[in-house]
């Protein structure tokens, strides 16, 4: 059964982190017509929202907002990962962890994205509520606070004694110079609330009458004639349809994106023939080469209990030395992760600028079957040897007299066997669509986010980043789509 063909100027698939931002900025002009498609579900006024406690993260088993993926961390490392599937993306539902790439991570981007060229972007988007200078911005749509001192949880305020005691330097400002340090995390939150780019973008412009906005929608092809994007398939309820563009802004994530475009032919050419998709362009880098941050977990035991206020976030402060980031997670992961049946508390160790190249393939031709992941994470001796070293820093912390009073390591190990053994992801997986400069056989999109070879065709999300920041890469994200909307829009 099919519905009759619509139509819309511009269609934004995925309503997450960045699609909200892009269907609403795009819908700002009142002559262009502008429709959101989500595949999960959707609320309509941010009290509705039903991801609202940032002090948990809704992911676990069973849960209706996210999407799971089987994936290979490394050989013969089984493991999932999570992506918020509903709207606000997996903004919605992570730990409000909301921090910029550094000025040096912008270095590995095309010449039009330096950190000069960005941060006007990066200022235009947030609304910070603990510096107003020529760095940050007091007036945008997202809220960045940061935990005070005095509030902070028992065991995040005698991690950061532990890390000045042990001689690390103080940075208050995570989003400053990035020149790392002990220092508290910027947070989208306000009002006690998460606010995702949905709650921030999305909502304020829903009463607009080109806007549209359709969840429980599943985007199943991208639509093309020729060279020339003219619409997608769509189903919903057990319907198919035909949403013709003259547009069509994939934020699907950096899964579904590069997967959405390889089951509408674009991709790897081999790939895509040995699955039986008819080739409409054959783009080596689709779903090749993302990177991520692979996390080790250095679980401990409390010797009595530790308080942990109504306010703490899943993450209130973090340790940045040279390539690592050590975070203290202010409570158990089954009390974080309702469901997820991790009793243990942990420091989460994670190696933020690693050698580890992973790609996404698909098994079939069908929409519904889940892609092959694999990470490749810790196969570089360099890697293994920062991860160690990661360790060896977390135990000296866990072993100080902040932190020795309050708990026990449940592992001493500091070795490959017991990297491989405690070894998790941050779930921050980027450039599974990079972009590049003319010449680069690599690149997916060019340095305007439109893919390469086709017309009318953009990536709006972190498929396009070269490579995963060396800090988490929400804002970096959201400064993305601002970006591209403003080239949109030109």
């Amino acid at each position: 059964m099919a519905d009759p063909i619509r139509a819309a100027d511009v269609v934004v698939v995925g309503g997450g982190s960045s699609g909200c931002v892009v269907a609403a900025r795009l819908s700002e002009d009142p002559g262009r017509s502008v429709l959101l498609l989500e595949s999960g579900p959707g609320y309509r006024s941010a009290l509705d929202c039903p991801v609202l406690d940032y002090r948990t993260l809704p992911v676990g088993p069973g849960s209706a907002f996210t999407e799971t993926y089987g994936v290979e961390l490394a050989p013969s490392v089984p493991s999932t990962m999570v992506r918020g599937r509903v709207l606000g993306g997996s903004g919605a539902v992570n730990g409000a962890y909301f921090v910029r790439g550094t000025e040096a991570d912008f270095r590995h981007w095309p010449a039009s994205w330096s950190y000069e060229n960005v941060l006007p972007a990066f200022r235009a988007l947030e609304r910070d509520a603990d510096f107003d200078d020529d760095r940050h911005g007091t007036t945008g749509p997202m809220p960045v606070r940061r935990q005070p001192v005095e509030q902070l949880s028992e065991i995040s305020a005698a991690f950061r004694a532990a890390a000045l005691g042990a001689g690390h330097p103080e940075e208050p400002d995570k989003n400053g110079t990035g020149v790392g340090g002990i220092g508290p995390v910027p947070l989208n939150v306000d009002g006690g609330r998460r606010v995702s780019t949905a709650a921030a973008y999305l909502l304020p412009a829903s009463g607009r009458p080109n806007l549209t906005v359709e969840t429980n929608s599943d985007v199943v092809r991208i639509l093309f004639s020729g060279n020339e994007t003219v619409g997608v398939a769509v189903e919903a309820g057990g319907v198919r349809r035909t949403v013709r563009a003259g547009r069509v802004v994939l934020a699907a994530g950096p899964v579904e994106t590069p997967v959405l475009l390889m089951l509408s032919g674009i991709g790897p050419e081999e790939h895509l023939r040995s699955n039986d998709i008819p080739v409409v362009l054959d783009l080596p880098g689709v779903g090749t080469e993302f990177s991520d941050h692979p996390e080790v977990a250095l679980p401990y035991r409390i010797r009595d209990s530790l308080r942990r206020s109504d306010t703490s976030p899943v993450v209130e402060t973090v340790l940045n030395v040279g390539d690592l980031e050590i975070r203290p997670y202010t409570a158990p992961f089954d009390v974080l992760v309702p469901g997820s049946g991790q009793p243990d508390p942990i420091l989460g160790i994670g190696l933020m600028v690693a050698d580890s190249r992973g790609d996404i393939r698909l098994t079939s031709s069908h929409r519904q079957d889940r892609p092959r992941i694999e990470y490749r994470y810790a196969q570089s001796a360099s890697d293994r040897r920062a991860l160690r070293e990661g360790q060896a820093i977390g135990l000296e912390l866990l072993h100080s007299p902040d932190l020795r009073p309050l708990l026990v390591p449940l592992s001493e190990d500091v070795s490959d066997r017991s990297v491989l053994a405690h070894l998790g992801t941050s779930l921050h997986l980027c450039g599974s669509c990079r972009m590049g400069e003319s010449g680069d056989a690599a690149a997916v999109v060019d340095a305007r986010c439109n893919v390469r070879g086709v017309e009318g065709l953009t990536i709006a999300d972190t498929s396009v980043f070269p490579v995963v920041p060396s800090r988490g890469p929400h804002a970096t994200a959201v400064m993305v789509a601002e970006r591209v909307s403003t080239f949109l829009r030109e």
